[in-house]
Order: structure tokens, then C-alpha cells, then sequence
């Protein structure tokens, strides 16, 4: 910590050995610090033991009118449940079962249902002011493919191509033009303008950057827009018509069910949420815990309620804890190292203990840990969860030392300075596995 310039008012710290019940090292371990992405376990282990590791996410679709010969005379309805990770391939799928029911032409509309999450206000810009980044996404009962699209440019003789994933109905995309030059921040000479209209690129784009793919959230298109958009590609590559709009709405009282998704069970799903630290599918588990566990509409604050209650249940003070999305994508999220060491302990001794553990990024081999410590003895022998922001660097999960014996780490660090941070987490745990 001298070393790194990082004060000890700065640090909190908690080792806690799980089969013995003593402290190996404790430090500021009941001071609240802001665990950027270390905040993801309490989300995903609150939602592992109240929702239960087989839980799965449905997306159901349901008609009006009357069918005969491929055409619905009626309207086609899309009921959503929160589903984190319904992605193309997966609503390509549904899609198909839809055509397998005898739908090839919608004469009415397609009507969106999205009433299990209550509708509240979410601006893209409002985290770090950079809206494109596809971590800014908000949360949605049909939330499709992360709304976002991956934008790929490849020089190509004097012109530069532009292929757009997934595609989009109605979406032209208008290329750059191609220079010469050195690639240097190539991002910003796209000059991007993303939006319902398409995606414009009024700048340029350097021969020297070879081809290179940058993720966007098209903030500008509301999650009923992307919809629409890639529903209607989707639909006519898989020879289906859609006559009429797409809209929000209630299910009717007389539409029947024709299809259904469901998603990966919840210990699958945590892997993704955990291991490569995704914010969207974290914020969307908050929401369903809420929409699931109480009888509220299901917002971040009902969301955080459940989690308290299931601490609270197993006898952990939450008194000092602040949770605002349950992503870790937040100023204001708080939680103590003791806290999160007493979670890390109570989770080890339950019978939800592999799941949970197996969904944290291996050191030195996987996830976020991947590149870190891969030289050094406790490589493969610790699953440690990151978390990362402007001033924030924190660790938490387990090691097991060279004795044998396992260990609860936890370490947040706030501070202006956390260039090096990563140096002192390394070093505490490499330490607990020597001397553990």
C-alpha cells in the first residue's frame, strides 16, 4: 500500500478462514467503501438461494383472431419476463416455434408485454456520460440481445464496408470515408451518429486500423424500436409478414398461447453475470428478485429490499449497505468487507455452494481474473470476483491456501489513485495463500 501510494483510511479488508472461524487480517472491515462490481455477488447469490439455481426466465407468445392458411387475422403478442440474456440465436429460436405454429402473416399487430418490471426512468448518459457504451443500457421485461449492435469496419480497396450484427430492418448504415493515416482513436473520426434512422458516419476511417468491431448501445432507439427492428428482419428471413405496427400493451383477455422460450436455468446464467461481470444481465436479476419475491412493481428499490430480507434471514447486519442497481455500475452502491466476508462465509457451508462458487472468474485462467497472477503458485487455486471504476479497484471471493485451508478475501479500495491498486490486491492474495 506505500508502495502504491494508497492510504490506509483508503482500504478496507477482511480474511476470514471458512472451516475455522478466525481472522487472518482485518482492516477499516466495517467502514462502507463502494465495491463497483464486487456488489454483483450479493445480486447473484441472493438471487441463487430466493429464486433457486433451476429458475428460468419464459418469453411466451400468444395471439387474437382467428389462423387459417399461415395468416393470423389478429394481433400477435410477445410477453416478456425479464429473460437477462435473450439473445439473437436464442430469439431466432422462438421465433421459428411461432412459424411452427402456423404463423406466417400478422394482419394485426405485434404487441409487447412488459408489465412485470415497473416503468421508471433510466438516462444512458447519467453513470459516466458516454451513453454508446452498451453497459449503459437500462433494463426491460423483453429485453433483446442487450440492445445493443456490434458495428464492424473493414477497409476494402478505396471504400471502407461497415457490417452491422444483428441485423436490422429499416436500419441503412452509411459508411465513412476511407483515409490514409495512422489509426490513433478511431472512434472518434467515425463522427457516429446512431439512431431509429439508422447509423451515420459523416467522419473517416483509417486503412492503417486493418478491420476492427465496436459495440454500441443506440440509445437514441427505444428498447420497442430495436424490437421492431430486428423482429421484422428476423420474421422475413424465416418468410413471415408482419402487417401492422409494433406497440406496447396488456395481454388481451382472449389471446390464446402459441409459443414460449425459456431461458438457461439461474446457476448458468450467474456465470456470465459474475465471471465477465456483465451489468445489463445483473440489473435485469435485481428487478426479477423484486418482481418474483414481493408483491410490489418491480423496481431497484423493491429489488434491494429482497436482498436485505435475505441477509437479514441469515443474520447478516445490513445496516451500512447501499444498493442501487445491484450491478456495481453505481456512485452510491456501499458494503462493508465484513459484510461481504460473513456472506462469503455463510455461502461456503450452504448446499448452494458449488453453483455459486462456480460462476466466480478463475484466477489466473478465466473471466476477469484471467491475466492476473497466471505465473504465480495460486493460479487456478482462488475464484475471485473484480470490481473496477474511476477510484475504485475491489476483490472478494475465495483462496485456498497451500495448507490446505480455504479463506474469505475480501479488499475494497477507494481511493483518487488506484493505478497500482491492482498490485496491493495481488499481493494480499498471494500472501493468504502462503501463509494461509
Amino acid at each position: 500500500m506505500e508502495r502504491a501510494g494508497i492510504p490506509a483510511s483508503a482500504v478496507g479488508i477482511h480474511v476470514a478462514a471458512i472451516e475455522q472461524d478466525t481472522v487472518l487480517l482485518s482492516l477499516n472491515e466495517k467502514t462502507p467503501y463502494n465495491p463497483a462490481s464486487v456488489m454483483k455477488l450479493l445480486t447473484t447469490n441472493a438471487a441463487l438461494e430466493t429464486l433457486g439455481p433451476a429458475f428460468r426466465w419464459t418469453t411466451t407468445a400468444y395471439a387474437t383472431g382467428g389462423l387459417a392458411d399461415g395468416v393470423l387475422h389478429g394481433d400477435l403478442i410477445i410477453q416478456g419476463s425479464g429473460d437477462p440474456k435473450l439473445v439473437l440465436e436464442n430469439f431466432w429460436l422462438f421465433l421459428r416455434r411461432i412459424r411452427a405454429a402456423g404463423v406466417r402473416e400478422i394482419r394485426g399487430d405485434l404487441i409487447l408485454e412488459r408489465g412485470v418490471f415497473a416503468a421508471y426512468p433510466h438516462d444512458p448518459a447519467a453513470f459516466d456520460g458516454d451513453p454508446l457504451r452498451p453497459y449503459n443500457v437500462g433494463p426491460d421485461a423483453l429485453l433483446l440481445n442487450f440492445k445493443s449492435l456490434a458495428l464492424r469496419f473493414i477497409p476494402d480497396g478505396t471504400a471502407t464496408r461497415v457490417l452491422l450484427e444483428p441485423p436490422l430492418a429499416g436500419f441503412p448504415v452509411q459508411a465513412p470515408h476511407l483515409l490514409e493515416g495512422e489509426c490513433g482513436d478511431w472512434r472518434a473520426r467515425l463522427s457516429a451518429q446512431i439512431d431509429a434512422g439508422g447509423a451515420r458516419f459523416p467522419g473517416t476511417y483509417s486503412a492503417s486500423c486493418g478491420e476492427q468491431t465496436w459495440y454500441v448501445h443506440p440509445h437514441p432507439m427505444s428498447h420497442t424500436q430495436y424490437f421492431d427492428a430486428l423482429f421484422r428482419r428476423i420474421w422475413t428471413d424465416l418468410g413471415g409478414e408482419l402487417r401492422g405496427q409494433v406497440r406496447e400493451g396488456p395481454l388481451p383477455a382472449d389471446a390464446r398461447r402459441i409459443a414460449q422460450w425459456e431461458s438457461a436455468p439461474l446457476s448458468e446464467l450467474i456465470r456470465d453475470i459474475n465471471k465477465f461481470s456483465n451489468n445489463v444481465m445483473a440489473r435485469q436479476l435485481l428487478l426479477t428478485m423484486a418482481n418474483r419475491m414481493t408483491t410490489l412493481p418491480a423496481n431497484p428499490v423493491h429489488g434491494a429490499a429482497v436482498v436485505r430480507t435475505w441477509l437479514g434471514n441469515k443474520g447478516i447486519d445490513a445496516a451500512d449497505l447501499v444498493i442501487d442497481n445491484g450491478s456495481g455500475l453505481s456512485r452510491e452502491e456501499r458494503v462493508s468487507a465484513l459484510m461481504l466476508a460473513r456472506m462469503l462465509v455463510a455461502t461456503w457451508r450452504s448446499p448452494l455452494m458449488p453453483e455459486f462458487v462456480a460462476s466466480l472468474p478463475l484466477v489466473g485462467q478465466d473471466g476477469t481474473m484471467r491475466r492476473r497472477l497466471t505465473a504465480d503458485p495460486i493460479a487456478g487455486r482462488a475464484h475471485v470476483k473484480t470490481g473496477r471504476l474511476d477510484e475504485v479497484r475491489a476483490i472478494a471471493g475465495y483462496v485456498m491456501a497451500a495448507s490446505g485451508r480455504r479463506y474469505a478475501v475480501v479488499c475494497l479500495i477507494n481511493h483518487r489513485d488506484v493505478e497500482r491498486a491492482h498490485e496491493v490486491q495481488d499481493a494480499l492474495l498471494q500472501w493468504v495463500y502462503e501463509s494461509g
